[in-house]
Formats: structure tokens, sequence, C-alpha cells
């Protein structure tokens, strides 16, 4: 038998990893603060606990996705934390966390004895449903080939970039930078020619087919904003923490970045209109309201 996996943080990325562990044959017991996400998990398969400590008392190797730097420090080191049960020995780090905080987290499991690999995820939730997600991995590489056929479980490529907990932040991090600022020129750009009167679907055909081609054009926008969902499953709340984590790496490496900085304030602005608990994808509507247009799936005047 294979032994019991834990998995802490099962929201909209979370929950569908939970999954492709459980259809691989694990056992997996399971902890969330949404209590609605980890019945529907029960019916999975999954193992419900009421505290990580609860998880760490099970299992030896525990996976945790979690929004807030917070919580994430309430689940490793809390009152009802993780290291206050003894059989967890090797902790999996896919939330984006910035590289000081992991590097934090690392030693305090390191005194509990277990022993911290992080990788930080990459893709949105149909990746993670399909199982084609991409991870960033730091830590040693021993703890690395160990757990790797449990990530194969859950994801396509790997990228391992150092021993050290948190170098994979912060690639992370400058690929959340670079995804956050394409997406926002991509909705200027849309917006832009469908008020011009061009048909948005006819625009991605041309960009998808040339060099403006990137994620948003190529999913975000004929997945979740043509057909008006917003609904590509990432809050404005971790794409705020993410860019502010960035820019914080590139003060201390006295690196300048106009475009991060002008990213981040276009996304501060969203949370200030729209709230932080909202899909990123909503922020076009901001666009859409200032040019007076709507892109959808018809041409616009």
């Amino acid at each position: 038998m294979s032994p019991t996996l834990g998995f802490i943080g099962t929201g909209s990325m979370g929950g569908p990893m939970v999954r492709n562990l459980l259809k691989a044959g694990h056992r997996v017991v399971i902890c969330d603060a949404d209590h609605k996400a980890v019945a529907q998990l029960r019916k999975d398969g999954a193992v419900p606990a009421a505290t990580p400590a609860e998880v760490a008392a099970q299992a030896t190797t525990i996976f945790f996705c979690l929004p807030s730097l917070a919580v994430i420090s309430e689940v490793i080191s809390g009152a009802n934390g993780i290291v206050q049960s003894g059989k967890a020995r090797i902790c999996v780090n896919f939330s984006t966390a910035g590289p000081h905080f992991v590097e934090d987290i690392a030693a305090r499991l390191a005194k509990a004895n277990i022993i911290l690999l992080d990788c930080p995820i990459t893709g949105g939730t149909l990746s993670a449903a399909d199982g084609t997600l991409s991870i960033t991995v730091s830590g040693q590489r021993s703890t690395y080939d160990e757990v790797k056929p449990l990530l194969d479980c859950v994801a396509r490529d790997f990228f391992h970039v150092g021993d050290k907990p948190g170098q994979a932040q912060l690639m992370k991090l400058i690929n959340n930078m670079l995804s956050f600022s394409a997406f926002i020129a991509s909705c200027e750009a849309m917006v832009l020619g469908t008020k011009a009167g061009m048909d948005p679907k006819v625009m991605l055909d041309i960009i998808n087919a040339g060099t403006g081609r990137n994620s948003a054009t190529i999913a975000k926008f004929p997945n979740n904003i043509l057909p008006r969902t917003f609904d590509y499953g990432a809050k404005l709340a971790i794409s705020h923490k993410d860019i502010a984590l960035c820019l914080e790496q590139a003060a201390e490496y006295g690196v300048p970045m106009w475009m991060g900085n002008t990213t981040k304030q276009m996304i501060d602005f969203g949370v200030s209109q729209l709230g932080d608990q909202v899909d990123i994808t909503h922020l076009i509507r901001l666009y859409e309201q200032w040019a007076g247009t709507e892109v959808t799936g018809r041409k616009n005047g």
C-alpha cells in the first residue's frame, strides 16, 4: 500500500489536485476552512481532518496550496499546525509565498525534523483539473526524487532550479509578473480594437498567429472573457500578493521594474474598485467602462 498523503488547502487549485491524487489510487487526508469543498472531496474518496495537526498525525508527506502568508504560517506552526504532530516527514509547498517567507517556514519545519520541498505551481484551474500544471522546484534533490512520482499525478512539466527552498519562488514571481503584465496590456489592446469596430474573435485569431500572443490571448480571453463568465480561477487577492512580492525582490536586488510597477498599480486599482475576491479577468470591465464598449464574442461598435 502507498503511504497516506495529506493535502491542506482544497480550493480552486488544490481541489482538482486532490482528485488527481485520488484517481491515482492514493489515500489522501484533507483539511480546509471551506467545509463545502471538503464535503465534496469526501464524496470523491478523500478523508477529512479537522486541523492540520490531524493531517500530520496520519500523513508522512503533506501538500499545501494556500492563499496567504498568514494562513500558511498558521498551518505550519499554529496551535493546531503541522509541527504539532510527529508523523509528517516531508511538506510540499504549492503556494506562491516569496523567497524569504519560504526560507522561514523551511527553518520552522526543520526544527520538527520535517523537510520542505518548495514547488510553486503555474497554470490555471483547467491545468489543475487535467494534471498538466507546471511546477518549479527547489529543495534537496533526493527529496524531490522521492516525491516526483506523486507530483507526476498533478503536473506535466517540472523544473528543478536549486537545492535551497525559496529559489523556486523567485522564478514563479517572475513568471507571474510577466503573465499579469501581458494580461493588462492585452486588455488595453482588445478594448481598443473592439471600440474601433473589429470582431474580438478575429482579433484573437490574428494576435495568436503573430508575435503578440500570450497566455491571456490564448486562454483568458477566449475561455473566460468573450463568453463573459470571468471564471479563470485566479482571485485579485492572489495577483495582488504575487506582484507585490515580485517587486520586493526586484528592490532587494536593485533591479528597476517600470512595467512591473505599472502592472501593480492597475491591480491595486482593480482591488479598490472591484474587491480582492473577484477573478482577475474582471479587470477588463474597468477598461470597458472607460471606453464605453464591451469585449464579447460578437462585433461591437
